[in-house]
């Protein structure tokens, strides 16, 4: 799915600015890791715009109740970190280490999608969700592409 393809490749430049922040940290260099939280904080805010308007709201428009007790608490995820990314002050130790705990976390909400969410859609969603969510997807994105294929 393509769609899957290009969120995951998402999670994969998430995961790689967070990891590249908390290097930069342990390195002493505040500058470096501010613009990488910074880097990593404007690839989630599209990111997760193309998944509660385009995977998720397609997913809790079925008839499967088990989707919003999945999908509320990763949309709530999403809320925590955006708040704490927008306010945070890496030069405060309280946040040096509030954000190395949500990188952290980050994973764990990653694998929650990649390994549950991703592929229960694959069997749930039929041709014209998938078109919606897709539609969500470059909303978010606006003058991208998504990948590979050049859609």
């Amino acid at each position: 799915m393509p769609l899957l393809r290009d969120y995951t490749a998402e999670h994969e430049r998430v995961v790689n600015f967070g990891g590249d922040a908390v290097r930069a940290l342990d390195a002493g260099d505040l500058d470096r890791a501010r613009d990488l939280a910074g880097r990593l904080a404007d690839e989630l805010r599209s990111h997760w715009r193309g998944e509660e308007d385009g995977l998720f709201a397609q997913l809790l428009d079925t008839e499967h109740d088990l989707f919003v007790e999945y999908i509320d608490p990763l949309v709530a995820e999403h809320r925590e970190l955006g708040a704490f990314l927008a306010s945070m002050d890496l030069a405060d130790p309280a946040d040096e280490d509030r954000f190395r705990d949500a990188v952290f976390a980050l994973h764990l909400h990653i694998a929650k999608e990649e390994d549950a969410l991703f592929p229960a859609s694959v069997t749930t969603l039929d041709g014209d969700q998938w078109d919606a969510a897709i539609a969500a997807w470059h909303r978010a994105h606006p003058g991208e592409k998504m990948l590979e294929t050049g859609i």
